[in-house]
């Protein structure tokens, strides 16, 4: 009995389970025409997989390609009528007959791995993808005041801070947070990323007419258990051809090129790579160190003028093949150049929310010093972090960064650790450990940047 809930109202009930909305948001398939897709793309499929592993029963096949095992049934029926799987004998002990390919089948499948290397669970239609995507929208759920501040939880925050980010993520808007090394950019950014624990699901693959795009990735991607596992041969549960995940939170940052950006074919593999941001989808990409990477600044904006005005963007399978897709991400850009040393006002007109993170407070610091001591199980002594504000900064006029405390603590507890000293902090360690942490700006008699001018001209 199939789960009588449509999708669009599936996100809307919250006392449904994770198992229930996910199957109600993509029901698994019961017979091949709801697949979406060509029986000979899935006869292709099928025989890939059986050419790598010699034989099969139909269980292990249905697992493999996320269908039940009526639709696998069908596509080997299909198979043996052109002469390409055939039964071999059961295997003693078990309650299966193994399928294998035949000799026409073998030289069916290497032409099908020529066309397309790609061997895993069977691909979701475009068109599907598009629909699921929407419907699980990131920018459908709402931040609310007390779970941003819980994502924030343990870690220095001023409140009027604190809501600048959650208004920019509930805004829908490219986000752009940008100050001196030091402020807790990337930091904040990973604590933003609590926000999104909750479960969606990531095909393993798309079709585009008759290539398939590898969506799912290990490495970016976090699957989790979803309610009791049941055998892909019964009708249970959401569509085996999507991963049930964690809300995607992808961050690049120095390492980024603008091909990384576009589908990528790798000939070696014969396979079709889905770009970072179709990854990302329904989740949050970060771009980390704007600035830094390879390719111009210009050059990598430009990539989202488009995906930022339409929330679409647009692929290129190469031979004019091309496809869109939705660009449902909360995109977040994070420098420590200032924006106008990157690009122009125009461009940065379209970005909604720019955050700047700059030096803290002595009541700041002193909070967080508080907070590191507590993290690092040391006792926190408010006369110590008042010899490191008056000797050590006021001293050397070194203005006041966010993580200056969880530095020099850290340093300070290795020569402690060393030494076999108590584990405590003193002067003496704190004095040796500036020393150490700031040695190359001694060296070149520089100090930092004054970032507060151009916070304020920015």
């Amino acid at each position: 009995m199939s789960l009588a809930i449509h999708p669009s109202a599936a996100n809307q009930i919250p006392q449904l389970t994770d198992e229930f909305r996910l199957a109600a948001l993509a029901p698994r398939p019961q017979e091949l025409a709801a697949t979406g897709l060509d029986e000979r793309l899935l006869a292709d499929l099928t025989a890939k997989h059986l050419h790598g592993a010699g034989t099969l029963t139909l269980a292990q096949l249905s697992e493999r390609l996320g269908l039940n095992g009526p639709i696998v049934e069908k596509t080997l029926n299909f198979m043996r009528r052109e002469a390409k799987v055939e039964v071999k004998p059961r295997i003693e002990g078990t309650g299966s007959l193994p399928y294998a390919l035949t000799d026409r089948g073998r030289t069916s499948a290497l032409d099908a791995l020529l066309r397309s290397g790609y061997v895993g669970p069977a691909p979701v239609p475009l068109a599907d993808y598009v629909r699921v995507v929407q419907a699980q929208s990131v920018h459908a759920r709402k931040v609310d005041r007390a779970s941003l501040h819980r994502a924030f939880e343990g870690m220095y925050m001023p409140d009027d801070a604190a809501d600048q980010f959650g208004i920019s993520v509930n805004s829908g808007r490219a986000v752009f947070i940008y100050g001196p090394a030091g402020t807790g950019k990337t930091y904040v950014t990973h604590r933003l990323a609590r926000l999104f624990r909750d479960v969606v699901l990531i095909p393993h693959a798309i079709a585009v007419d008759e290539s398939i795009v590898q969506v799912f990735d290990p490495l970016l991607h976090k699957a989790v258990h979803v309610g009791d596992r049941q055998s892909i041969m019964l009708q249970h549960g959401h569509d085996g051809r999507y991963a049930a995940c964690e809300r995607p939170v992808i961050v690049t940052g120095g390492e980024l090129t603008i091909d990384l950006l576009d589908v990528r074919y790798e000939p070696s593999t014969r396979i079709y790579e889905a770009p970072l941001q179709l990854k990302a989808n329904n989740g949050m990409f970060v771009i980390d160190d704007l600035g830094r990477q390879r390719v111009a600044p210009d050059a990598l904006l430009n990539r989202w003028i488009v995906p930022m005005n339409d929330h679409r963007d647009y692929h290129s399978l190469g031979s004019g093949r091309h496809f869109v897709t939705p660009f449902d991400v909360v995109l977040v850009f994070s420098s420590n150049l200032h924006p106008l040393e990157l690009t122009d006002e125009a461009f940065l007109r379209r970005i909604g929310h720019k955050i700047y993170c700059g030096y803290v407070s002595r009541e700041g610091y002193e909070q967080i010093w508080e907070n590191v001591c507590h993290e690092r199980d040391v006792a926190f002594d408010p006369e110590i972090v008042r010899f490191v504000l008056a000797e050590l900064h006021a001293r050397r006029d070194v203005p006041l960064l966010p993580c200056h405390p969880r530095d020099l603590i850290g340093i300070a507890l290795d020569k402690a650790a060393y030494l076999g000293s108590a584990h405590e902090l003193t002067p003496e360690l704190l004095t040796w450990a500036w020393d150490t942490y700031f040695v190359s700006m001694q060296v070149a008699g520089t100090r930092p940047m004054n970032w507060a001018q151009g916070a304020n001209n920015g």
